[in-house]
């Protein structure tokens, strides 16, 4: 195309992509409202900013613009009051086109009119170039056509051949019978995104346009838009059957193009599939124009035609010319001509109360256009059954399913079930004269299952207030939950959850708080004046559910505590004029239970006003001083009544230590004084002094007696020759072996008792009766070499004088040892050991040695001499 195009009209009766939507305008006689006889089309870029203004419809309304509403069947498009079309969010707009309806609707009268927006996208593509061979024409097939109304350019390829791809898609129309004007009516625009650059006219031409019945369907040459100027009778002719452009061929020939041998004619010579008709396509012979020549293209069956174009120069003569043939491609685009229809016409689904985001139901829809595009993809809307927005219906991006989801809880003792209303549309509106399917609409029937809730508390935090101090078993309040579940029998029971004092009681059936004990607002337990107690209510339902309330008491102050006297203890010169005592009091209460205090001296003992005075300084404050002119230094205890505002007043009667003191020139204690403010007298003190006298002089005497023993512990050691030791000789007994007369006795009588509970503690038929102990062995000092005493009595009589002056004499069971083969020291020897007790030593435990030696001695048969 150069200056125009080709553009016939296809009416009533074509099938599948080409069809028309057509606005039936009335006449009214006092007013005429709707939209004005103008083609709404933009040319807008691919990515579209949210908010972005398009372009601006124009609407008259016999009520004035306030009563006009605009609305689209588009999500991403709205209409502002004004009428201006913008974007309700970022787009980035795949495809060449977008078309949706604008309804204006007059809120008074609720009649509506509809006008088609279309936003065209321009685009560009790559031809194909064909090659030619001798002086034979070579024809290059266009690529796949466009569903858009924008032209495109021309192109000339290396080779010379030159194709044009599909313009436009001739917007189906329907147009009604018998319409009452006015005429001409406006049809549709058509329109190309070059019209701004180099001018373009307009024609169409077919049944109806200069072909019987002629001017039937005008077309404004410079505008592209398309009229009907007549009303239309069905009876008389159902459709009208015109060619739609589809493409332009064209071959290069080198001869002249003056003379036969440079003219080029075409023919088509084949056509795949060949359905619904073989001949779907003729071609212009002269120009290379491919048109429709038959009704019925519809992607949904066919999807593309192989069209085998042959050119022939010599003006087509196949006797003398030179052919070339070339193959062409045209692809038939989706148009949303096929709305999406329920695969039934109710769903249903089952939700608990209280769950929320779970999908309840799937819708499954059935969509002929081309899967996962804008014609396909399914948008699901719910117009009617849940006014409170309880549920929504998303879209699988798969499946293209609904699916019904809840987004918002849902009460059963409410809404046993929800009868919903779902229509579901694409996201791609539908094309001109493409009408919903009653399918598209369905019932959903959601079901509510109940589910036991927990109690709940109405009033929670729940708060009280009383006065403090109300007696055990006073009724404060009911604190009851509700349990939600009212088609269930269930019993809820009560019980504390938190009582940080213990101070209420709850009625396990009814919820009636009572006391416990006395509230005390002065309590560590009371924060603010309020106490706080958690409490818990639970149903019996299966499972169980239980829910938590809050109970706060805010007391109520009364005057239930005495003041007390500050400060405990002052001191004071013991002559008056010189210094006084500030004194105020300190109240557990609350205003006005507290000051202003009264404070004054008893009246007994006599002596306290006798010797003190009290002076008001303010509602809180007071000074005490002495009264007589000097009182003797010590510390006394001067009684004070404190009296405070409260109502009934409260008293008390504190003790205020005072210490009387002689005083320097700036009224403070001297050190002198300090002591004999103390209450010491002179007589006391001189006892004091004498005790550490005494206590002085005994731990020196400790200490001279301590070096004297000592001293001769040194001097009177025990002297055993270490060979004739019988310590070792113990300790080397079992060394020898012992034969079937040891047997009978047991060496290890020889130690203490106490030394030997590890011994005796031992199971029988474990120890060896001549076993030696176990325990570790006492270490010994290192005697000086003597000779062995004649006596044994001699010999024990000086290791016990040895051992009372050295405390770390080893232990007496080690020096009680003899001679195995006896030493002839006499019987007495041995009782003397018994009961020898000497010096400051308690010797009683030695008793125990007396039949252990005798036992030991008649072992070895030692007679009396022995």
């Amino acid at each position: 195309m150069t200056t125009g195009s080709v553009l016939p009209l296809l009416l009533l009766g074509l099938s599948g992509a080409l069809r028309a939507h057509h606005e039936d305008l009335t006449v009214r006689e006092a007013c005429k409202a709707g939209f004005s006889e103008e083609d709404y089309t933009a040319l807008i870029s691919p990515n579209v900013l949210e908010g972005e203004k398009l372009l601006r419809v124009k609407f008259s309304s016999c009520l004035g613009t306030k009563g006009t509403q605009y609305e689209t069947n588009s999500l991403d498009f709205k209409v502002g009051a004004d009428g201006t079309v913008f974007a309700t969010r970022e787009l980035k707009i795949p495809s060449e086109q977008v078309a949706f309806t604008v309804t204006a609707r007059e809120r008074q009268t609720a009649e509506q009119w509809d006008a088609m927006v279309r936003l065209l996208v321009a685009q560009t593509s790559s031809p194909h170039s064909g090659h030619k061979k001798g002086k034979t024409a070579a024809l290059d097939p266009s690529q796949s056509p466009k569903d858009t109304l924008l032209p495109w350019p021309q192109h000339q390829s290396s080779g010379g051949l030159r194709r044009q791809k599909r313009d436009w898609v001739i917007p189906p129309i329907n147009v009604p019978e018998n319409s009452r004007g006015p005429f001409p009516q406006q049809l549709v625009r058509i329109r190309s995104d070059k019209d701004n650059d180099i001018p373009i006219r307009y024609s169409i031409t077919g049944v109806g346009a200069d072909q019987p019945p002629m001017e039937v369907f005008s077309i404004d040459s410079m505008s592209g838009r398309m009229y009907v100027t007549r009303p239309m009778d069905r009876e008389e002719r159902a459709s009208y059957h015109v060619s739609t452009y589809v493409m332009t061929v064209t071959a290069n020939d080198a001869d002249d193009s003056t003379t036969a041998n440079g003219m080029v004619r075409y023919r088509i010579v084949t056509q795949t599939p060949q359905s619904p008709s073989q001949n779907m396509f003729t071609i212009n012979s002269e120009t290379g124009d491919i048109v429709t020549v038959a009704a019925g293209l519809d992607r949904e069956k066919v999807q593309q035609y192989t069209v085998i174009v042959q050119a022939t120069d010599m003006e087509g003569n196949l006797n003398y010319g030179l052919s070339n043939t070339a193959t062409a491609i045209i692809t038939v685009t989706d148009v949303n001509d096929n709305p999406p229809e329920f695969t039934t016409s109710t769903f249903a689904g089952e939700v608990p109360e209280n769950r929320v985001e779970t999908v309840v139901a799937n819708l499954t829809v059935l969509d002929r256009d081309q899967p996962h595009s804008p014609n396909w993809n399914a948008v699901y809307r719910i117009i009617s059954g849940d006014p409170s927005g309880h549920f929504s219906v998303r879209t699988d991006p798969v499946t293209n399913e609904g699916m019904v989801t809840v987004v918002k809880a849902v009460d059963y003792e409410l809404n046993r079930a929800f009868m919903l209303t779902v229509m579901v549309s694409n996201q791609a509106p539908l094309a001109s004269g493409i009408q919903m399917s009653f399918q598209s609409t369905a019932g959903v029937t959601i079901s509510v299952t109940d589910v036991n809730e927990a109690p709940y508390f109405p009033s929670n935090h729940k708060l009280i207030r009383l006065e403090e101090g109300v007696p055990t078993g006073t009724a404060l309040t009911t604190f009851s939950a509700v349990d939600p579940d009212r088609f269930m029998q269930q019993a809820v029971r009560y019980s504390k959850l938190s009582d940080p004092a213990n101070w209420l009681h709850i009625n396990t059936s009814n919820g009636q708080i009572t006391t416990a004990a006395v509230l005390d607002r002065e309590s560590l337990y009371t924060k603010n004046n309020v106490y706080e107690a958690t409490f818990l209510a639970a149903d019996n339902g299966i499972p169980p559910a239980s829910g938590t309330g809050t109970l706060q008491i805010y007391l109520i102050d009364i005057n239930d505590n005495a003041p007390q006297l500050l400060p405990k203890e002052a001191q004071i010169c013991e002559r008056p004029g010189l210094n006084a005592i500030n004194i105020t009091a300190a109240d557990a209460d609350m205003d006005p239970n507290i000051g202003p205090y009264v404070f004054e001296l008893p009246f007994i003992p006599t002596t306290v006003r006798k010797n003190w005075t009290i002076t008001r300084l303010n509602g809180d404050y007071a000074q005490l001083s002495l009264r007589i002119m000097y009182l003797e230094a010590g510390v006394y205890d001067v009684p004070i009544i404190v009296t405070d505002s409260g109502n009934p007043p409260l008293s008390n009667t504190s003790i205020i230590k005072v210490k009387v003191c002689p005083c320097d020139e700036n009224g403070d204690c001297t050190t002198i004084g300090a002591v004999a403010a103390a209450g010491l007298g002179t007589g006391a003190i001189v006892a004091i002094l004498i005790c550490i006298v005494i206590l002085l002089t005994m731990v020196l005497l400790f200490v001279v007696w301590m070096k004297r023993r000592e001293k001769e512990r040194h001097t009177k050691q025990l002297l055993i020759d270490p060979e004739d030791d019988v310590r070792d000789n113990i300790l080397k007994y079992d060394e020898e072996g012992g034969g079937e007369e040891d047997q009978d006795y047991d060496l290890s009588q020889l130690q203490q008792p106490e030394a030997m509970e590890h011994v005796l503690s031992k199971a029988p038929g474990v120890r060896r009766v001549d076993e030696r102990p176990v325990g570790a062995e006492p270490q010994y000092p290192v005697r000086p070499v003597v000779p062995h005493p004649g006596d044994i009595g001699d010999f024990i009589n000086e290791g016990l004088r040895a051992a009372d002056n050295d405390p770390t004499a080893p232990p007496y069971d080690s020096l009680l040892v003899f001679d195995y083969e006896g030493s002839g020291s006499t019987a007495g020897s041995v009782s003397s050991l018994n009961s020898s007790s000497s010096g400051d030593q308690d010797y009683d435990y030695l008793n125990d040695w007396g039949p252990r030696f005798k036992k030991l001695a008649d072992m070895y048969g030692g007679g009396e001499e022995d």
